[in-house]
Order: structure tokens, then C-alpha cells, then sequence
């Protein structure tokens, strides 16, 4: 379960975007505590499962720690970063300037995972992977029923979605995602720890994605594979 802080992180829209107090530097590049925490265990799940070449889009990227980290530690793959928030596609933009990855890691796009249209992501072609960590969670259902819409649309045959988080499975949940769950509705009715298998797989299926994989990761979260068949 993340830990919460006193002060929710407010995007350009006014909402909340991470439930955690992150840091600012001087170029612009946003650090997030459960980031840093969880991008090691990430990135060596992500060398496992994809191709060397994979040109992965991210969805939500926050501040952008994750796509970096994982592009210096798995040489050549290609990462776009995306989001709807305008001050965390700012702190994406410095990490894309920060570093030297000869054109591997990019963006960011704007991208509202709720909408049935992606935009610039939609004009890339389709994609080998999409990733998303850390959102479903804290948004409405909608923007579930969207990204999993998005990955059945854009996704290469064979491309994979791949989703990090809080889950229950078949209506049990760990204690430490219930009160999760319980504190995130608090905040807003439409937010909560989703059913992996009640929730989304289903949202998969529909959308021509098969479940390949869940993979049990710290602090009770998941990372769960979905394939395009």
C-alpha cells in the first residue's frame, strides 16, 4: 500500500495526482518517493518480458522517473511518456532533456486515457507495449474502460499491456489495500482499489486482450500482462 501524505500533489487541474509529497529540481524534474521505491523491482520484471527493441507508450507517466530509469537500464528499448497533467508532461520534458538517450526516450504526449482518442499517440503507429503504473486507482473507472480500450486499439499483435498496482482478486483484498481503498473513496467516490478479475479482466477481454501473467510485486501490488491476441 503507498503511503499517503498530508498534502496531495495538485496537478494543473486542481485535482490531486499522486497521493505523496515529491520533490522539484532545479531543471525541472519532479522525484516521487514510491518511485523511487519501486522502479528497480519495475524495471527487472519489464527486462524479462519485453523485447529488446520494444517501442513502449506509458500512460499517466507522472514525473517521469519511471521511463527513465528503465530506458538506462535496458538499452534498447524506446519510451514515450504521456499525461493529461501539464505540470507532470513538464517534469517528463526534463527528464527527456536531462538525459542522453540518442533519441529513446520522448515525449511527452498529452494523452487522457479516458477519451476513446489518443491523439499524437494514435499518429505514432502501433505500439509494442503499454505501460501504466499507479492509476488506475486514482481515477475514475472511466479512465480504466479507456486504457484498456486504447491498448485493445494501438497495440501491435502480439503487443502487451502491462499494469502496476493495488489490486483485489475475485473479491479478496489484503488488508492494507482495503484501508487503501477505504481512504482513496474518502477523497473521491470514484476512486478505489479495483477487482483484477472481477474489474478489468473482463474489460481485457472484451477489448481482444489475453491475461498471460500476474506477478506478485512488494507492498502487495501487482503487475498484471495482458496480451493482443
Amino acid at each position: 500500500m503507498p503511503e499517503l501524505a498530508e498534502n496531495d500533489d495538485l496537478g494543473s487541474s486542481g485535482k490531486a495526482v499522486a497521493l505523496e509529497k515529491r520533490d522539484t529540481a532545479q531543471d525541472g524534474r519532479r522525484f516521487s518517493p514510491s518511485a523511487g521505491r519501486n522502479k528497480a523491482v519495475i524495471a527487472d520484471v519489464l527486462s524479462r518480458i519485453l523485447k529488446a527493441e520494444a517501442r513502449i507508450l506509458e500512460i499517466a507517466s507522472g514525473t517521469g522517473e519511471h521511463g527513465a530509469h528503465f530506458v538506462s537500464v535496458m538499452p534498447q528499448i524506446h519510451w514515450t511518456y504521456s499525461d493529461v497533467d501539464a505540470i507532470s508532461r513538464a517534469s517528463q520534458s526534463a527528464w527527456v532533456a536531462h538525459h542522453n538517450f540518442g533519441g529513446r526516450l520522448t515525449g511527452p504526449v498529452e494523452v487522457d486515457a479516458a477519451f476513446p482518442e489518443w491523439g499524437d499517440a494514435e499518429a505514432r503507429g502501433e505500439w509494442d507495449a503499454i505501460f501504466c503504473a499507479n492509476m488506475i486507482h486514482i481515477a475514475p473507472f472511466e479512465t480504466a474502460e479507456g486504457l484498456i480500450a486504447g491498448a485493445g486499439r494501438l497495440l501491435r499483435p502480439g503487443g502487451m499491456l502491462i499494469v502496476y498496482g493495488p489490486f483485489a482478486r475475485n473479491g479478496e483484498i489484503a488488508d492494507s489495500n482495503a484501508r487503501f481503498s477505504e481512504d482513496l473513496k474518502r477523497r473521491d467516490p470514484s476512486w478505489g482499489v479495483r477487482d483484477l478479475d472481477r474489474d478489468i479482466a473482463p474489460l481485457a477481454t472484451s477489448s481482444g486482450l489475453e491475461q498471460t501473467d500476474i506477478i506478485s510485486m512488494p507492498a502487495n501490488n501487482l503487475i498484471a500482462v495482458f496480451q493482443k491476441t
